[in-house]
């Protein structure tokens, strides 16, 4: 077992890494000793609000910071290196969604990870809304049934202001790709977590309709074969201004259905927007309880409106990766989830480029 509270550090002093520290600042389990960022003046203005040690080195932190954890919250093509360095040094691993940008950066990290024995988790803060988690109960509970139908649908929004607030973003070598890669990981996750299933084969389009000042994608429609028969469909896009709506449908061979509408309206930006309204259960045909969704709802609206829901679940994430730390067990989220939502994103990339179904790259 680990020392409580674990020395925490953070690199990446921007958007999201300001909900990360905010976090890091107030958990028990958390002394927030480093921040750690290229631009000189960012760290220091960051550290000085957060009292912590500013470094511009990640090598000069994890040698002279004193940190046992190090979240990285980088730019997506950007979470390898510094996680690789961290787990060499001993150091365990939060990092930002997606994993990594590419399913070899992933195997590095995890790599990495498993010859330091550190432990290595990925951000993934919407399993822990409450109607997710009663999705979760509800299937590990056999109320649907076998998962065999899911389906995650995003109709949401970003602006030019958007694309032009950090210079990597809407490009290829500095995002890695545009909302299935940036926007889509969240629900990707929940897909496959709540179905339960590995991905056997998909098939992919995507495109850019309506961002022509981005080289990326700002649509992607896809369709899943899960490895023990299941079926699935991806529709994501941020073409609808101002946003409709997010949601993760998962069908049971029962002929129950669950559902989920994460986001109302165009999903938050870190650092720029807050969340707004609730995540609401909008499907609930579970025999018995097809009138709970009113309860659901009157209770889970009060609980958003007693929490700062755009730092809340971050926060629940952020103590059960520390707590798995001190109490040397796997986080929730582990390195091999990131993967597998990393190696899917691959495979919709490669099926849209390639014309075919494609299956994603299996662990190595």
């Amino acid at each position: 077992m680990s020392r409580t509270p674990v020395r925490t550090a953070l690199v990446g002093c921007g958007k999201v890494g300001r909900i990360q520290a905010q976090a890091l600042r107030s958990l028990d389990t958390s002394e927030f000793v480093a921040a750690c960022d290229p631009d000189p003046a960012r760290a220091a203005a960051f550290a000085e609000e957060f009292g912590v040690r500013p470094f511009t080195d990640l090598r000069e932190l994890l040698r002279d910071g004193g940190a046992e954890a190090v979240s990285i919250c980088t730019p997506h093509p950007q979470h390898a290196a510094p996680a690789v360095l961290a787990a060499e040094a001993g150091a365990h691993v939060l990092v930002e969604k997606p994993l990594a940008a590419s399913v070899d950066d992933c195997d590095a990290m995890i790599a990495a990870a498993a010859r330091a024995g550190v432990k290595l988790g990925v951000i993934s803060q919407r399993r822990w809304f409450e109607p997710v988690r009663r999705m979760k109960r509800a299937i590990d509970e056999g109320k649907i049934g076998r998962p065999v139908l899911g389906g995650f649908t995003m109709y949401s929004w970003r602006d030019e202001a958007y694309y032009r607030s950090d210079p990597w973003r809407g490009r290829w070598d500095t995002e890695g790709g545009g909302v299935l890669i940036n926007q889509s990981p969240h629900m990707l996750d929940l897909l496959l977590w709540l179905m339960g299933d590995d991905v056997a084969e998909v098939s992919a389009y995507w495109s850019n309709l309506n961002h022509p000042y981005v080289e990326v994608e700002d649509t992607v429609v896809a369709s899943i074969r899960f490895a023990r028969g299941g079926l699935g469909s991806i529709v994501s896009s941020l073409s609808q201004k101002p946003g409709i709506h997010t949601k993760v449908h998962i069908h049971g061979e029962s002929g129950a259905s669950v559902g989920v509408e994460t986001d109302r309206g165009a999903t938050f930006i870190a650092g720029m927007t807050a969340i707004a309204e609730p995540p609401l259960n909008d499907i609930w045909t579970v025999p018995g309880e097809e009138r709970e969704l009113a309860r659901f709802e009157a209770e889970d609206r009060a609980q958003f409106a007693a929490v700062d829901a755009t730092s809340h679940y971050h926060r629940l994430q952020i103590e059960d990766f520390l707590r798995s730390v001190i109490d040397d067990r796997p986080p929730a989220v582990t390195a091999e989830d990131g993967r597998r939502v990393v190696a899917l994103i691959d495979a919709i990339y490669r099926s849209g480029r390639e014309g075919k179904p494609v299956r994603p790259e299996r662990s190595r």
